[in-house]
């Protein structure tokens, strides 16, 4: 018997209306437009993303970082426009699982729309809490327990089960948590951009930095915008809540691009601020020395802040790893509701708290995993934990491409409908999604060195084993789940379109 359908199938079937947003328990309309902004740019990480990212970008492209942050963007922005279009049509809390599910079918939907979207989730869990651990040990004054692995384990799982309560109790808590911390971060992050550009003897910023045919070869700017894919990573968490966001087919699709587009001006006033202070030479604090790399922020902000708001400066980054780390907590458990309520889990996924009204199991369920997660990976090896984080490069690229290119095939006979339908579902989405998989296959063919990251096995790259192995572990996942929920892998495209909740 065929279990999934065939490409002549998808022609003569009409797989039926919009998936319903009643019947999952959510609390509707709990959420308005300024809340959702909050939850998308908090899920990035934005001082978190910036400290740990730009010294990389600057390292590989010198001078022309912001032109990376600024091309790294166009698919992003591309691929969001893909988001939003979707959300219009299908506003279900499964995103991404629903979209492709109903574009590609339930093998698609299920590995690329659920799989890879929760381990690369999963992998950023524990590794936010690991770096939120290490940075609050320091802003304390504990930093010798900073520099201790069980320490730092045990603070990161303290964390965990922090933002587990607090993503338990409701999407509203989490949203009002999200404004004061996402304040820290955006204000510590233009004051140190201000104060840097005003220092004496700091350079005055040159629009050849935003040039984008300045790059040495394909090489260089290949790897400086798939570094700058990661640090825009995560937006799309405030799309998982869009069930209980007011206007569901409209709100989510708006936060979408205003999240972003304050990512990319805050990004970019940084980096030229940074680039304007500390310039791009390979010693002392110059963004170009390779040992200032991985913490630009911790190297620049004593000389430019002072040591007392320097002190402030970590506590950004660290409230950013832990703001991220709610987003990260309330989205999984969101997506995979959708896929319990669609017949694709075990039901216990789609039991909703009867006062909370929210996922419970999964919002526990995805708490406890994340910490298991990061216990494994710190036990193996603490430079394994760092290979893991470079790995969600290729995760990220895989997802958000399909999801893209799901976008063209769904509405691909409303294309000749009207310009605008051709250029935002058809156009912007296609360009978005194969320069996501572009990425995807540059990262992967990179990453197979075993000198990218800090580990390899049998001569082939750590980081390429576990970005690939996460998606290739999916497959034998995916055919025992299916040996349980045969319904919604012999007819997936269809029941998305209505709520079939599980009780095996």
């Amino acid at each position: 018997m065929r279990t999934q359908p065939m490409a002549g199938d998808i022609e003569e079937r009409d797989p039926g209306p919009s998936p319903a947003r009643e019947g999952k328990g959510l609390r509707e309309g709990s959420v308005g437009l300024l809340a959702a902004v909050a939850l998308g740019l908090a899920s990035v990480a934005p001082a978190y993303s910036i400290a740990v990212t730009l010294g990389f970008v600057t390292v590989v492209v010198g001078h022309l970082a912001p032109a990376a942050l600024l091309l790294g963007f166009v698919p992003i922005l591309l691929t969001a426009f893909a988001f939003r279009e979707l959300n219009k049509e299908m506003p279900d809390c499964g995103t991404t699982f629903v979209w492709t599910t109903r574009a590609f079918g339930p093998w698609t939907g299920w590995l690329t729309g659920g799989w890879v979207v929760q381990a690369a989730t999963l992998i950023a869990m524990a590794a936010l809490a690991q770096v939120g651990a290490g940075y609050l040990l320091n802003v304390v004054g504990l930093g010798a327990l900073a520099a201790n692995q069980f320490a730092v384990t045990v603070t990161a799982l303290l964390l965990l089960g922090m933002v587990t309560a607090v993503g338990y109790r409701g999407v509203q808590i989490a949203a009002s948590v999200q404004y004061v911390l996402l304040a820290l971060q955006l204000v510590a992050l233009l004051g140190f951009g201000a104060v840097a550009l005003l220092r004496h003897g700091a350079a005055t910023p040159s629009f050849g930095w935003l040039n984008p045919f300045g790059f040495g070869g394909f090489g260089p700017f290949a790897e400086a915008v798939l570094l700058c894919l990661f640090i825009y990573w995560g937006w799309d968490a405030l799309i998982t809540v869009n069930e209980e966001t007011k206007d569901s087919d409209k709100v989510p699709g708006q936060a979408v691009l205003i999240s972003t587009f304050v990512l990319l001006g805050t990004y970019l006033f940084t980096a030229v601020a940074a680039i304007a202070y500390a310039g791009t030479g390979t010693t002392g604090t110059g963004l170009g020395n390779p040992a200032n790399a991985s913490d630009i922020l911790a190297t620049l902000g004593p000389p430019v802040l002072g040591t007392a708001l320097a002190t402030v400066m970590q506590l950004a980054v660290a409230v950013s790893a832990v703001s991220a780390l709610l987003t990260c907590v309330v989205g999984s458990s969101r997506t995979t509701l959708s896929m319990a309520s669609h017949g694709a889990l075990p039901g216990v996924f789609a039991r909703i708290h009867p006062r909370h009204r929210t996922p419970g199991f999964g919002t526990v369920f995805f708490g406890v995993t994340a910490g298991a997660l990061l216990v494994l990976l710190s036990a193996v090896s603490s430079r394994f934990l760092g290979d893991a984080i470079l790995s969600i490069g290729l995760l990220i690229a895989c997802y958000y491409g399909v999801t893209a290119l799901a976008c063209v095939w769904h509405f691909r006979r409303q294309l000749r409908n009207s310009p605008r339908d051709l250029l935002l579902k058809g156009v912007m989405p296609l360009l978005g999604g194969l320069l996501m998989l572009a990425a995807f296959a540059r990262s992967a063919h990179d990453m197979y060195s075993p000198t990218y990251g800090s580990t390899s096995f049998h001569g082939i790259g750590g980081v390429f084993l576990l970005g690939v192995g996460s998606i290739v572990l999916g497959v034998p996942v995916m055919l025992l789940v299916r040996a349980r929920f045969r319904p919604f892998f012999h007819d997936g495209r269809t029941t998305v379109a209505e709520l079939t909740v599980s009780d095996e």
